[in-house]
């Protein structure tokens, strides 16, 4: 049962995203309403909702054996989630306190949506859009009282994945964004806010690793499995650790601006163009830790702790990964020894 005031939860939409997310919100506690806005006739609306739970069922089931769920869990987390049809929609976004909105990805089935929504929700309820493509901005413009309303970005799996990406417009109200950031934190998942911007901040940075993949493969400099070794157990594992612009100050701003130049020359040179701040960091000697000022200032903080720290967290997902291995028997190095 969801405790007296716990947020009511309604995810707009019963595709992928919609599923994902409500399985994050009835995984924390909370009943959720799956919404589904398309009008069907009663045995369409039936298959649906059959559907909706097989997958529903399917992804906790697979948390059950991979140890993440007791057995028992999964229907207890399955029957927090209700399936709403279109025909009784406006009762289930009348009771919502968070709405979250992830219909197909075009502006006339948003217009829709958000035609609805501001028919049926309650004026105090937080109105989000979980679109990865369409800025918040234009979006906005859909929303009666849009001061209510932000873009909420999950990562697939929903339910998974721990990162939302939060993107208000100008005229989002700064106490909404505290209580959409307070709601994700208590169902354990960590926001991240950035500007009105396309992309947000992951889709931006994994498009371009992607088709850099997939370029390569292309090109013959590596097949699809040395990639994915060399992702997985050198970039990723090395970006787990790290994030992206902490590791530019671990390395040096220099190196990368170095490093970059060289690809620009031999690679391609819109591609691999440094941009300017790098340009600007490097003639102010602000190179990273070794400076102790880059994109992070560094002053006062003990820079051998700092590297200890970064190293740590690398052999620790060394050690997770089953990469790491005991030093070689120092005895074989004793004169006299033998192999």
């Amino acid at each position: 049962m969801t405790a007296p005031g716990t947020p009511r939860i309604a995810a707009v939409g019963a595709g992928r995203m919609g599923r994902g997310i409500a399985i994050a919100f009835a995984y924390a506690g909370h009943r959720v309403a799956l919404v589904d806005l398309k009008p069907r006739t009663a045995q369409a609306a039936g298959r649906l909702r059959g559907e909706v739970f097989q997958e529903i069922r399917a992804s906790l089931q697979a948390l059950a054996r991979l140890g993440a769920l007791q057995a028992p869990q999964v229907q207890a987390i399955e029957e927090r989630i209700v399936f709403v049809a279109a025909s009784a929609a406006d009762a289930a976004l009348a009771g919502a306190d968070l709405v979250l909105e992830g219909v197909p990805e075009t502006l006339q089935a948003k217009r829709e949506a958000f035609g609805l929504l501001n028919r049926h929700c309650r004026e105090d309820a937080i109105l989000a859009s979980t679109t990865s493509s369409i800025l918040v901005t234009q979006l906005a413009e859909l929303v009666h009282r849009p001061e209510r309303f932000l873009n909420m970005h999950w990562l697939n799996p929903a339910y998974l994945i721990p990162v939302v990406e939060l993107s208000a417009h100008a005229g989002t109200d700064a106490g909404v964004v505290r209580r959409a950031t307070a709601m994700l934190e208590s169902i354990g998942k960590l926001p991240v806010l950035c500007a009105q911007a396309p992309g947000y901040i992951v889709p931006r940075l994994q498009a371009l690793v992607m088709n850099e993949a997939a370029r390569m493969i292309e090109e013959g400099v590596a097949t699809a499995e040395e990639i994915d070794k060399a992702t997985r157990h050198g970039l990723g594992l090395r970006f787990a650790a790290m994030g992206v612009v902490e590791f530019i100050d671990f390395g040096g701003s220099d190196i990368l601006h170095h490093a970059s130049r060289e690809m620009s020359a031999s690679i391609d040179a819109h591609r691999y163009a440094a941009p300017a701040i790098l340009g600007r960091m490097v003639e102010q000697g602000r190179l990273g830790l070794k400076s102790g000022s880059g994109f992070y200032d560094y002053a006062g903080r003990d820079l051998a702790a700092c590297r200890d720290d970064v190293l740590a967290r690398t052999l620790s997902l060394l050690q997770h990964a089953g990469h790491w291995r005991p030093a070689a028997d120092l005895t074989l190095d004793l004169p006299g020894a033998t192999t």
